[in-house]
């Protein structure tokens, strides 16, 4: 049985918010075929500001890879977490994500007394948390924390590539570009791949031996029904 254990947010601002340490909190991942979800908590030093810090989806690689190294070096404190495949399968990719910004949070070197959480859910955190929609791109810590999530998945996604070249890795980060879904095709999935998103159930019926035919055509992602509760993903370009 997946876990559901995450809380629905509440949008309101909490007036009884205590004085302290506020940590922002974003992921990255949670649509690619292949790979971890990762997740950044970042408390920021009022003391040292970082000026250009903005949602990761807007800003260049080299943009972010700046940024990434002033974060380490000018933050108060930084954490990672990630939840593996193996948990995606196991939990969903929504159970999945709020596990890895758990591990992010309960990482950090100093715990805040607020987490500030992009999205509309939170993960179940021993501290005053709240939920901010668009917070990646209106709310510094959280966008510091975008940065960080996305840089070091790119990497962990660079190092699929010298472990497995031919699906391009690198390039596409796990996306669904059509790069990815050919080579899917051509080589089916492997063990980085989450295996409950459709086209990487399709691939894994196919090398058992089922007839059930994967394609692009036109743009748009062709994928008969499986019969297995899975993930379902829209082609795009990685980010």
């Amino acid at each position: 049985m997946r876990s559901r254990k995450f809380l629905k947010a509440e949008q309101a601002k909490l007036a009884w918010d205590a004085p302290g340490l506020v940590a922002g909190v974003d992921e990255a991942g949670r649509g690619p075929l292949a790979g971890p979800v990762v997740a950044a908590a970042v408390i920021l030093d009022d003391q040292r500001r970082i000026r250009g810090l903005a949602d990761s989806k807007v800003l260049t690689p080299l943009q972010r890879e700046r940024l990434n190294d002033q974060i380490l070096a000018k933050a108060l404190c930084c954490s990672i977490g990630q939840a593996s495949v193996e948990e995606i399968d196991a939990y969903n990719i929504l159970g999945a994500t709020m596990l890895a910004m758990k591990r992010a949070v309960e990482g950090l070197r100093l715990k805040p007394s607020k987490v500030l959480v992009d999205g509309n859910r939170l993960p179940q955190l021993d501290v005053l948390a709240e939920a901010v929609i668009g917070g990646d791109a209106t709310v510094k810590s959280i966008s510091a924390a975008s940065i960080l999530a996305k840089v070091h998945r790119d990497r962990l996604c660079e190092q699929l590539h010298l472990e497995f070249p031919h699906y391009g890795f690198a390039s596409h980060k796990g996306y669904s570009t059509p790069e990815h879904l050919e080579a899917l095709l051509r080589h089916g999935a492997c063990v980085h791949h989450r295996r409950f998103f459709s086209p990487v159930a399709a691939a894994l019926a196919r090398a058992a031996g089922e007839e059930i035919p994967i394609a692009v055509a036109s743009g748009e992602l062709l994928v008969e029904t499986v019969q297995i509760e899975t993930e379902q993903v829209e082609l795009r370009p990685a980010p």
